[in-house]
This record gives structure tokens, C-alpha cells and sequence, in this order.
């Protein structure tokens, strides 16, 4: 585990050394141990200096060595350094034969040079035949001198250990070569990653640009519900959220519908994504007084794809305060005609009715004129109360603790008559209490706006089922019928005012078409969904979803 640390250090202190030095340091483990080879012989065989080719082999070598400090190698080729393992080998011949009778196996050190050419930048076939030819020529003249009868010693060296030689030059190259490849490969994939890293780091530039340049808040959150990701736009959605007299301990002001009551901390946007829900269109007043804002909001969740999981959510936030504020300007308007409207329409039905039913006769063309004209008075009377309604439903609801199943049970009693007059069945399926914060009048308003209109669309006869159940903090009620139904792009706009379906209109069912959407205002003033899914001749099925009581208070309670 110590070595490949202390290896890489080694090379790193090597690639910081001079050209001389790397030379010097290449040549230095031949030079020391020829040196102590021969400073230890001679203790032994005082003689040995007298032969002169020991001598001039210690002085090729000693030169060499010099030459490794005192050539510029930094002014030469790369590979002219070279030279000195391959002059190490006519050193090594001459330090060999002077020394054969003591020292017989020197031949062994050419695996030094051996080594320095193999490990080099020199060309294959230059280093192998050298790494071969070497060897050869430091065994060759121990081996002419003692022909016809060489020893073994000596025919060794010169067959076998050029081979030997040749074989470990030709493994060092194997082995340079698979590295410099693996090296490659490996500057390749860093090159790659860095390719990767810098495109990587362009997309994040350009994903931070174009979320601080839209005018959406956007809220990244992880699997753990911690933020990942904001813009520069909901970071002032944030900022606008403190702004205000603090009342408790939540120094963000986050309203419901009325503008008014904080919203808790499981009914606000972020909360409610990392819960895991998916929403949209779910509008609540960030800040307070003046720079109060309505902002809409939406959210997704991703899923874990190994076990499905939570996996995180992104939230939007839209200010639609303008929008708001324009539908509320319009529905005052309407209010207003409507109020306009209505005195004078009541004045006239009232005279009509003195004049049809009043004691003086009235011919019978003129009576049926009349009749004409009262009819559409009241059919323009019922419109009127009708926008009215509408403009109502828009107000500020009251909540407080109320019994869904009750008002269920009110509005199918009030529909009873109706039913049996369209021979249509009620079946209720609602368990019993089924607590809710909401706003009685206004809710029972919309209950009877659905079972009316699933029996009044049922003209054949039928079944019209209701059904309510509590989840995970959701009040789930569902109004199904077995009428007309109506096509997807019918249901799409199912909810707009004044639409009313094509088969509606010819089968003359009455109506102005807009029930749904005074429905729709009041269940999203509670701050629940409404949805409605259809078939041609299959019914319709509209789907309220309601936030239910806490369960502290119904403990409470």
C-alpha cells in the first residue's frame, strides 16, 4: 500500500531534475556497484589493478559518469543521451576481461544499460538489437580467449545470456508499451471528463440564465425535501413573503383565498410537494397589505426509479395578481348589471302576473302575447339570479367544522322530487361524520349543483350515485350518473361559463351553463380541485377533492 505513493513521488522528483541530472541519475547504479565490485576485490586480489584493461574500463566508466554532469544535454537531441548506456557496454567489455579471473560473472551488469535503452524513447528494433549485440560483445573475448576450450562460465555468456538479456529488454517494452497505452487511455478518459465537466458547467450556466430571466419562481427540493434549486424570481417571491406584522412564530406570510388566514405548514406549495402531491392551479397571497400578492402555483414529483420512490419535486410560482384582480373587477361588474337588471325585471313580472291573473278579462291573442312575455321575463329573471350566484360564489367563504355527510344528506332530500320526476335513482354512499373545514352554505351550494345537474342530464332515467371518503388528509366526493356523458373536448371545457355540450342544447335541457363554474369557484375558495371525467352515452363522473379537519382539532373536538 506504501510503495505506489512512494513510486509516485519518486517520478514526480525525477521529472523535476535537470537534463543532466535524469542522465546522471540513470548512469549512477551502474557506476556504484561496479565501483564496489572491484573496491572490494581488491581488498582481496591486490593484483588486480595491475591488468590494464581493468583499468581502462574503470576509466570509461568514471567518464562516463562525468560525462552524464559536464555535457549539455539540454542543447541535444532527447535521444542523445543515449549514448552513454550504449558505451557502457564497450566499458563493461573491457572491465569484464580484466577482471575474468576474479570477477567472471560482470557480464551480468549490462542488464543495467539494458534496461536505460529498453525504458527509453529509442526505436524497437534499435533498442532489441542493441539489448542483444550488447551482452554479446562484453561475453565475446573472455570466450576467443579460452577457445578451443571454453569454460562454462564462458559459453554461457555468450548464449545464453544475450538471450536472457534480450528477453527482459523485449518484457520492459511489452511493459512501457501496455503503459503508455493504459496512460493514454487514461488521458483520453480525463480529457473526455473535462469535456464533460466544462459542457456540463456551459449548461449550467445556461439553465441558471434562463431561470433568472423568466418571471417564474422555481423551487428544486431532493428526496430529503431539502432546496436544490431557486431563481432570482422566487427568491423575491420569498423576500415578499416576509414582508408584514408578524402574528406567531412563522415569520412568512402565506394567505389562503380570503387574502387573510395564514395558510399551515402542510397546506403550503413547498410543503405539499415534498408530502409527495401533485397540483396546479392552487392559489395562495404571499406578503400582506399593499404589496400583497396572488401568486398560483404548481407542483411535480419525480420518482426513484429503483424503488419508486419520492425522489424529489420542482415547484413553479406565478404572480396572476393582475389576473386576479381582473376577474374580480369583472365579476363586480356582472354584479352590478345583474343587481341593475333585476328591479326593473321584477317589476315586470309583477305586472304581468297582476295583468294575466288580475279580474278583467283579457282576449285570447293578447293573453297568449303575454304569456310569451312573461315566459322569457322569468327565463331572463332566472339568468340574472343566476350571474348573481355567480358573482357571489367568488366572495370570501367562512369556514368552520362542518359535517360533509350532513350536507350530502340535505341536498339529496332537496333533490328528491326532481329525481322522481326524471325517474332517476339517488344512491349515497357517505360514511358518517365526515368532518371538513368548510363553509356549509357555500358547499351544500355546490352539492346541489352537481346532483342536479347529474339528474337533469340523465333524461332517460338512471342512477346517480354520491360518494365520500377521507384520505390522507383529503376529503375524496364523487357525484357519478348514468346520462348523455359528453366527449373529452366537451370535458376539457366543461367548467368555462356559459358552455353548454352540443347534446345538451339539442335535447333543449335547460340552462345557461353556469352551474359548474360557480361550483368550481367555490371548491377552489375552499382550496380543494374539482375534475370531471366522461364518455358519449357512459355518464359523467365530477371528482371534489376538499381538505379535511386536522386531526388535532377533531381530537380536540
Amino acid at each position: 500500500m506504501t510503495e505506489q505513493p512512494f513510486l509516485r513521488t519518486a517520478v514526480r522528483v525525477f521529472r523535476k531534475l535537470t537534463p543532466r541530472a535524469k542522465v546522471a541519475v540513470c548512469e549512477l547504479p551502474l557506476t556504484l556497484v561496479v565501483t564496489g565490485l572491484i573496491v572490494a576485490s581488491s581488498g582481496v586480489w591486490p593484483t588486480l589493478f595491475q591488468n590494464w584493461m581493468l583499468v581502462v574500463g574503470l576509466l570509461l566508466h568514471g567518464t562516463l559518469f562525468l560525462a552524464c554532469f559536464l555535457v549539455p544535454w539540454e542543447r541535444l537531441p532527447s535521444n542523445a543521451s543515449l549514448i552513454i548506456p550504449v558505451l557502457d557496454f564497450v566499458a563493461l567489455a573491457f572491465t569484464r576481461s580484466g577482471s575474468y579471473g576474479v570477477l567472471p560473472g560482470l557480464a551480468v551488469l549490462a542488464l543495467f544499460p539494458v534496461i536505460w535503452l529498453s525504458a527509453s524513447g529509442l526505436r524497437a528494433k534499435t533498442s532489441l538489437a542493441i539489448s542483444f549485440a550488447g551482452p554479446l560483445v562484453i561475453s565475446l573475448p573472455a570466450f576467443i580467449s579460452h577457445l578451443p576450450q571454453p569454460t562454462a562460465a564462458d559459453i554461457f555468456s555468450v548464449a545464453v545470456l544475450p538471450l536472457l538479456l534480450l528477453a527482459v529488454s523485449i518484457t520492459i517494452r511489452l511493459s512501457g508499451s501496455n503503459a503508455r497505452i493504459q496512460q493514454r487511455r487514461v488521458s483520453e478518459r480525463d480529457q473526455a471528463l473535462r469535456q464533460l465537466l466544462a459542457a456540463s458547467k456551459d449548461r449550467e450556466m445556461l439553465l441558471e440564465t434562463i431561470l433568472d430571466t423568466i418571471d417564474v419562481g422555481i423551487v428544486a427540493v431532493d428526496s430529503k425535501g431539502k432546496t436544490v434549486l431557486t431563481n432570482n424570481q422566487q427568491r423575491e417571491f420569498l423576500r415578499l413573503a416576509k414582508t408584514g406584522t408578524s402574528t406567531g412564530d412563522d415569520e412568512s406570510f402565506i394567505h389562503g383565498l380570503d387574502k387573510q388566514t395564514p395558510l399551515p405548514p402542510d397546506k403550503r406549495p413547498i410543503e405539499r410537494a415534498i408530502q409527495g402531491e401533485t397540483f396546479s392551479d392552487y392559489l395562495v397571497w404571499f406578503g400582506s397589505g399593499p404589496e400583497q400578492r396572488a401568486i398560483s402555483t404548481a407542483a411535480r414529483s419525480m420518482k426513484r426509479p429503483a424503488d419508486d420512490g419520492f425522489g424529489g419535486a420542482v415547484i413553479v410560482f406565478r404572480d396572476v395578481t393582475d389576473v386576479v384582480e381582473a376577474l374580480a373587477a369583472k365579476d363586480e361588474l356582472v354584479a352590478n348589471v345583474s343587481h341593475e337588471f333585476g328591479s326593473p325585471l321584477t317589476s315586470i313580472l309583477g305586472n304581468m302576473d297582476l295583468a294575466l291573473h288580475g279580474d278583467e278579462e283579457i282576449p285570447a291573442a293578447p293573453r297568449r302575447r303575454l304569456e310569451v312575455v312573461e315566459r322569457n321575463a322569468e327565463r331572463l329573471h332566472a339568468l340574472v339570479q343566476d350571474l348573481l350566484l355567480s358573482s357571489a360564489a367568488v366572495e370570501s367563504v367562512y369556514l368552520r367544522r362542518t359535517d360533509v355527510s350532513g350536507l350530502v344528506e340535505n341536498s339529496l332530500v332537496s333533490a328528491h322530487a326532481q329525481a322522481d320526476a326524471a325517474n332517476v335513482g339517488l344512491v349515497a354512499d357517505v360514511p358518517s361524520p365526515l368532518w371538513a373545514e368548510a363553509d356549509p352554505l357555500r358547499l351544500g351550494q355546490a352539492l346541489d349543483n352537481l346532483i342536479s345537474n347529474a339528474i337533469k342530464y340523465s333524461p332517460g332515467g338512471g342512477q346517480v350515485n354520491v360518494k365520500a371518503a377521507r384520505n390522507d388528509g383529503w376529503i375524496h366526493l364523487e357525484v357519478c350518473d348514468t346520462g348523455i356523458g359528453m366527449t373529452s373536448d366537451e370535458t376539457a371545457k366543461i367548467f368555462t361559463r356559459f358552455f353548454r355540450t352540443d347534446s345538451a342544447r339539442q335535447a333543449a335541457i335547460p340552462g345557461v351553463g353556469l352551474g359548474l363554474s360557480i361550483t368550481k369557484s367555490i371548491v377552489e375558495r375552499h382550496g380543494g380541485t374539482i375534475t370531471c371525467s366522461s364518455m358519449p352515452g357512459k355518464g359523467s363522473t365530477f371528482t371534489v377533492v376538499l381538505p379535511a379537519e386536522h386531526d388535532d382539532a377533531a381530537a380536540a373536538s
